[in-house]
């Protein structure tokens, strides 16, 4: 995550707000901007690993890709909006809120039971992404994500 890690930083802010999946947004005025998302957390391996698993609580490393959520698209990938750079895997801890160390909900529950060397595509609803505030600039209020992820290492609770 290289602008400010959404994941990340994004995550303690977004995640303390009510996860709910309505809100609307606009200035008052102005029609709320219509998005898409799933109606929940969808994942699918595509690549299994055999590697150490990733569990709540462990610190692992991850190389990923995001998109907004395109229920027009036929893999669901809409705009991309970041990736991790080659060499340098985004490091969160599994299962942590609103910490330097957290993920977003929907990305963090989708790494849970991944094994090291395996690769898997994340649907993610707007409710366990970025919510009612989006990623100005970046990812639309309301906007379900798409995630493609591989597991590098599983650390456990030491430093990567």
């Amino acid at each position: 995550m290289r602008f400010s890690s959404p994941l990340a930083a994004g995550c303690a802010a977004i995640l303390s707000l009510s996860l709910s999946a309505c809100g609307g947004g606009g200035d008052g005025g102005a029609p709320a901007l219509a998005v898409a998302s799933p109606d929940a957390l969808k994942i699918t391996d595509t690549t299994p690993g055999t590697g150490a698993t990733a569990s709540a609580g462990t610190r692992v490393q991850v190389n990923y890709t995001g998109w907004l959520y395109s229920a027009a698209a036929a893999d669901s990938k809409g705009a991309k909006f970041d990736a991790t750079e080659t060499g340098k895997p985004f490091t969160f801890v599994v299962g942590a809120v609103g910490t330097n160390e957290s993920a977003i909900a929907g990305f963090s529950q989708g790494v849970q039971g991944m094994k090291v060397d395996g690769k898997r595509t994340l649907l993610i609803p707007s409710a366990l992404a970025y919510g009612t505030q989006g990623v100005p600039g970046r990812i639309p209020a309301n906007a379900g994500v798409v995630f493609d992820v591989e597991l590098v290492k599983v650390c456990g609770a030491a430093a990567c």
